[in-house]
């Protein structure tokens, strides 16, 4: 039975605390700091308040920070494992030299094809950019899937939330049943609903509540039991019957 284990914490210093070589694969989204002025210029107006932001929406990860993340990403990592980032087109140009100097190798940009075209002025945006980033050398489960990823975006979820699709496609990918997948945005919890599905263990963090709240209820939903608490969610409904 899959299981997890969620933090309230800054991603970087959460990082810090996990062992050496101890996680298989990570999958994350950080709120990356060109979404302030898409924002700004009223590209995301669509996206709701959420208790994670003093700016009514979420807390920007600042790309200064890059560096120290993708640093602890690495150490963390075991050796010939794999990492995707979520982007925009803007961020990858910064991110995919810092993670380099980190020591990580770059694939190439995965495309997310939402199917459904978004908000915007110019070339209205239809995908968003995984960069894929090894360590070692890996070989994926399947090198018939193809870079573009046709899966429909989530409408009227949590802000920005991605959709468990996408994230079980990379999990299948690049990890096997019982590894360990981390995400140190975890934001709605789609990484970890698309790993417990799989078979894999997760876990998290996110310095929001309601982030903490929403993914922790998904999981149990899903069967997985609690490091801390070793209770599934049918023990958990049972007691408060």
């Amino acid at each position: 039975m899959p299981r997890y284990r969620l933090s309230q914490s800054d991603a970087v210093e959460w990082l810090r605390s996990l062992p050496d070589a101890s996680v298989d694969l990570v999958i994350t989204d950080p709120a990356y700091e060109s979404l302030e002025k898409h924002r700004a210029i009223g590209t995301t107006t669509r996206l709701k308040h959420s208790k994670a932001s003093s700016n009514q929406w979420f807390r920007i990860f600042p790309n200064a920070r890059f560096p120290e993340l993708f640093e602890q990403v690495w150490r963390v990592l075991k050796r010939d494992s794999h990492f995707y980032l979520f982007c925009d087109p803007e961020t990858m140009f910064i991110a995919k030299p810092l993670a380099e100097a980190a020591g990580f190798r770059f694939w190439k940009p995965i495309i997310w094809d939402k199917m459904h075209i978004g908000m915007g002025y110019h070339y209205r945006s239809r995908y968003e950019l995984i960069l894929f980033f090894e360590k070692g050398r890996r070989r994926l489960s399947d090198l018939g899937v193809a870079d573009v990823l046709p899966v429909p975006r989530v409408y009227r979820g949590y802000p920005a939330e991605k959709p468990t699709g996408v994230s079980e496609v990379l999990i299948r990918q690049s990890s096997a049943p019982g590894d360990v997948v981390v995400d140190p945005f975890l934001g709605s919890g789609s990484v970890g609903v698309a790993a417990v599905r799989l078979g894999r263990d997760f876990r998290g963090t996110d310095i929001c509540d309601e982030a903490l709240t929403v993914t922790e209820a998904r999981l149990r939903a899903e069967g997985a039991v609690s490091e801390e608490t070793g209770e599934t969610r049918e023990v958990l409904l049972a007691r408060s019957g």
